[in-house]
């Protein structure tokens, strides 16, 4: 472990009880910011379509208007908090969530919607990415990505609960009361954040020299090809990922005929699968080498995506799709705490933030181009989504392999 600052020693290793337990707690919470705000609203998605007078393909565009959002807030909240600290980033970030969340409300249209959809991920995109920072800053290697997995078991509750909220609350009001919920999370967040989070970096560590240095720091980082593998490695599951939670509740809603509390609990099943997985990894790590726990992970999507691509295109039945898809799904739980330790392992902590960023960037930015190719044919059909995640699988296999033979894996991956 790196100690960084006496209040996060203390908060990471002097005080393992309560303290260690809460920040475990809220940093996994900030972490669950992507899945609150994208899965409580999938059971909602036909009612939005038909409340808004749109189709699949623009009411998939508020899924990756949000997924946009997150990925540019990351690539500004990192580099901030690398300049000036993680606290101060986190609390205007997650305040200006809750402001947008509350604006979503009363989107009169479609158009207006995806705009502020933007704003909202773009302003939630600061807990992410600096709760990862603070990680760093905490933990390198192997505890960093046992750390993560732990995060896992608070982040993956997002994704079990939240389309089972989301189509709970359905029942009592219509759709744009998710986002009425969204903005209380946002406030709740805030204010654990400023209760039970101080400040990780200090000011003898922060990054100096302005954008030159951000600049800086971002070549040598996309020039590092093991960080580069590992990050798109990442990124690409991920975008299989949300290829996925795209077009899962028109397919699994209007082509297998599952109502939005049956889809709730299917998503709910899978995101267990997450965070199972999650928790073998977090205990085998430091056992066996974090690129192979990695290589199993991406090896267990890439199974699920050619069994998908086969059921769907064979005509395959509901079970058989569903099962396919718990494979892409549980595979994310030992690919991310291992593609994010090995891709941050060993960069100074006034670059953490930085590195953080462009991970983020990467896993939102390719989830945001892929989530509309699961509608692009239409609602009737499954096999552009299918298609798509089993190319985004083969692509992080062969990034993963790309890294790999990089120079300064070696000695990361030891466990």
């Amino acid at each position: 472990m790196t100690q960084t600052a006496p209040s996060a020693a203390a908060t990471a290793k002097d005080d393992p009880g309560r303290r260690r337990l809460w920040m475990i707690m809220v940093l996994g919470a900030l972490t669950a910011v992507a899945p609150l705000s994208i899965d409580m609203y999938l059971p909602a998605l036909p009612s939005l379509a038909e409340d808004l007078g749109t189709g699949p393909v623009q009411t998939q565009l508020t899924l990756t208007a949000c997924i946009v959002g997150l990925a540019i807030g990351q690539g500004v909240a990192g580099p901030l908090s690398d300049a000036f600290g993680r606290r101060r980033p986190l609390l205007i970030g997650m305040a200006a969530y809750a402001v947008a969340s509350l604006l979503c409300v009363a989107a009169p249209t479609v158009e207006t919607l995806i705009a502020l959809r933007l704003v909202q991920g773009a302003t939630g995109a600061a807990g992410i990415v600096i709760a990862r920072a603070i990680v760093q800053d905490l933990y390198d290697g192997v505890a960093a990505a046992k750390f993560f997995a732990l995060l896992m078991l608070v982040n993956g509750l997002a994704p079990i609960l939240a389309p089972a909220v989301g189509g709970q609350l359905l029942r009592l009001m219509p759709w744009p009361g998710v986002f009425a919920v969204l903005a209380g999370i946002g406030v709740a967040l805030f204010l654990a954040s400023l209760a039970g989070l101080g400040e990780t970096l200090p000011p003898g560590r922060r990054q100096t020299g302005g954008l030159r240095a951000t600049a800086a720091t971002f070549r040598t980082l996309v020039a590092d090809r093991s960080f580069v593998g590992h990050g798109l490695a990442s990124g690409l599951a991920f975008a299989a990922m949300f290829t996925y939670i795209a077009g899962s509740p028109f397919v699994l809603q209007d082509i297998y005929g599952l109502s939005p509390q049956a889809f709730s609990l299917v998503f709910g099943v899978n995101s267990v699968g997450i965070v199972a997985a999650g928790q073998v990894s977090g205990v085998l790590a430091g056992r066996v080498a974090l690129r192979r726990l990695l290589g199993v992970g991406l090896a267990i999507v890439a199974a699920g995506a050619i069994g998908l691509l086969a059921v769907v295109l064979a005509g395959g039945g509901l079970y058989p799709v569903l099962t396919a898809l718990f494979l892409v799904a549980a595979g994310q739980g030992l690919i991310g705490p291992n593609a994010t330790a090995l891709a941050l392992s060993g960069r100074p902590p006034q670059v953490a933030g930085t590195a953080s960023a462009l991970l983020g960037v990467s896993q939102f930015a390719l989830g945001g181009a892929a989530a509309p190719l699961a509608g692009i044919a239409g609602p009737d059909t499954a096999v552009p989504m299918a298609l798509a995640i089993a190319a985004l699988a083969f692509l992080a296999v062969a990034a993963t392999a790309s890294a790999a033979r990089s120079r300064g894996t070696a000695s990361l991956v030891s466990g």
